[in-house]
């Protein structure tokens, strides 16, 4: 999901949001799949079901970028699966977040639109805006954050709990440094610079900005990796920007030169993973986790996996709800739901790594196992016991926080784990948990 640069970099610290994709086809893309004979079972009734449902879809960019691709595939899988039309979704592609998003929404609204759908943060407060002008018409913020608390009968955020399968990317790379260390390949007299003073192995981390969503992500993906190796810290460069190929791959270089052996991402293009299969070409130990797609095409030996989400999931509950008069105004959906996956794992992935994955997907699903374990993270030194959440949307565009619609306070932690995307769909988890290193200036 995307932030809206203007009001809610300060305000990231508490609220959050980002970006996706229904392409996994590892262990969990079952999930993803399927919807050919679901389509043509579903077609009969789609006369009578969804007849009168006419979609608008306001995306950032189009097919050629990761993150919009998979809202795009999303959409028309759940579509097809439920025997909606083409001729039933009008397409605005490349809308930036600002008020090219209202003259979007207007014009899908003059061509009888009464299901408008967003894929990205920044388009969520003109969303409101248009929501509030036409009560008749259901508009969905995805990766929005304050559907619940705008007191809107047809308003609606959806996410996914993105975060899980963060955490499962992050098990494929601890496997793959836990093989380099065992095997001697890896080690502090042959790879100094790959390890801290007190003998951690170094790893990194590209991320578009400091909000809630890329730190909850970040988190999960470190502690996945220490889940299998502990013994890790890792380094998080930003580019303060959700796509950007040459500040994407800068990044991953400079994290590389800093000796880290593994380069995960929350960030929409390929340019991380292209960098580190040039540098790892070049004969450096390095290997990439990428986001929202196989980054196999662009990394076919340093890629080892992506997270990435199944959005067709939420969208055919979405299109269900629309047919239905019925859609939640703010639900996430995980691994239990099939909305979260890996892609294919990489030839050079550690031996052993899919039967971990697949170990690790049963226990999220049946929630024998919670991403955000307290016992398994500190801050400062100490052992997290309570979390308050502030669900309150602020407008910061002023310099001041103006509390724009007021939500409750309430408590993350309890049953010993942080409850991420369980008080709102959205993430919320801003934490800085030891063993992670913020670099505080952005890549130029």
């Amino acid at each position: 999901m995307k932030k809206l640069m203007g009001i809610l970099l300060a305000a990231s610290m508490v609220f959050s949001l980002a970006a996706c994709g229904s392409t996994a086809s590892g262990s969990s893309s079952a999930a993803a799949s399927s919807n050919g004979t679901a389509a043509a079972d579903n077609a009969d009734n789609a006369d009578n079901a969804y007849a009168g449902l006419k979609i608008g879809a306001i995306v950032l960019g189009d097919e050629t970028e990761g993150y919009s691709a998979a809202h795009i595939n999303g959409i028309k899988e759940a579509a097809a699966e439920l025997g909606i039309s083409d001729d039933q979704i009008v397409w605005k592609y490349k809308v930036p977040e600002g008020g090219e998003t209202t003259d979007a929404a207007e014009d899908l609204v003059g061509q009888g639109c009464n299901l408008i759908i967003s894929n990205s943060y920044g388009h969520q407060t003109y969303m409101v805006e248009e929501a509030e002008k036409y009560p008749d018409v259901n508009f969905v913020a995805m990766t929005g954050d304050f559907a619940a608390i705008s007191d809107l009968d047809n308003f609606y955020n959806a996410f996914t709990s993105v975060y899980q399968s963060r955490y499962v990317s992050g098990v494929v790379a601890g496997m793959k440094v836990k093989e380099l260390v065992e095997s001697g390949t890896l080690t502090p007299e042959t790879q100094p610079n790959s390890f801290t003073a007190d003998g951690k192995v170094k790893i990194g981390y590209v991320g578009a900005f400091g909000y809630a969503e890329v730190v909850s992500g970040y988190t999960a993906f470190f502690l996945g990796v220490q889940s299998v190796y502990p013994d890790v810290e890792m380094e998080v460069m930003y580019t303060n920007s959700w796509f950007d190929i040459d500040k994407e791959g800068a990044a991953a270089e400079a994290l590389i030169s800093n000796g880290a052996v593994i380069i995960g991402q929350h960030a929409d293009s390929t340019g991380a993973p292209a960098a580190t299969q040039k540098k790892k070409d070049a004969g450096t130990i390095c290997y990439s986790i990428g986001y929202n797609i196989d980054m196999l095409a662009t990394a076919p030996t340093a890629a080892l996996t992506s997270a990435t989400n199944v959005w067709s999931v939420c969208y055919k509950e979405l299109f269900e709800g629309a047919a239905a008069g019925s859609i939640p105004q703010d639900w996430a959906k995980g691994y239990e739901d099939g909305a979260v996956a890996i892609t294919d794992l990489g030839p050079e992935v550690a031996e052993g790594t899919a039967e971990k994955v697949a170990e690790v997907e049963a226990a999220l699903k049946d929630g024998t196992l919670h991403v955000f374990d307290t016992s398994k993270f500190t801050v400062d030194g100490k052992a997290v016991e309570s979390a308050p959440i502030d669900l309150t949307y602020y407008d910061f565009s002023t310099g001041s926080p103006v509390a724009v619609y007021a939500g409750e306070t309430k408590e993350a932690v309890s049953d010993g784990y942080f409850h991420e995307s369980e008080l709102r769909a959205a993430p919320y988890f801003t934490l800085r948990i030891d063993g992670i290193v913020e670099d505080t200036e952005p890549v130029a």
